[in-house]
């Protein structure tokens, strides 16, 4: 049993508003869009981040973004039946080509390209 009561803290499920975030968009011919995403098990979410460093480390330095409230980003993506709402993501793709061990004095290697089927005659 915890003898301290701290009025001030949240639970751990419980949503606590995120302040002003900054939002991935896909620019547009006069509008941008916000982008979602999908967590690792498959769920659609927004995704907004607290600074533009976290945004640019995370979906490289050229992603346009806007800033949103937390409200409004909801807003915006509740008739796209997105309920979820992750801050701060990090990326979590699987690596496009398998890192070779590097050779220290050498150019770094790359995977070989895959061969060709052989065909039977």
């Amino acid at each position: 049993m915890c003898l301290f009561q701290y009025a001030d803290d949240a639970e751990p499920e419980e949503p606590v508003p995120a302040g002003p975030l900054y939002v991935p968009v896909r620019p547009g011919t006069s509008e941008v869009v916000v982008r979602m995403f999908r967590t690792p098990l498959g769920a659609r979410t927004a995704v907004g981040f607290t600074a533009p460093q976290l945004l640019a480390a995370t979906l490289g330095p050229r992603q346009p973004w806007i800033r949103l409230s937390e409200a409004a980003l909801r807003a915006l993506a509740e008739p796209l039946g997105t309920t979820l709402l992750t801050v701060d993501p990090t990326l979590s793709a699987p690596a496009a080509a398998p890192a070779l061990a590097a050779v220290p004095g050498q150019p770094p290697r790359t995977a070989p390209a895959p061969c060709a089927p052989v065909r039977s005659v």
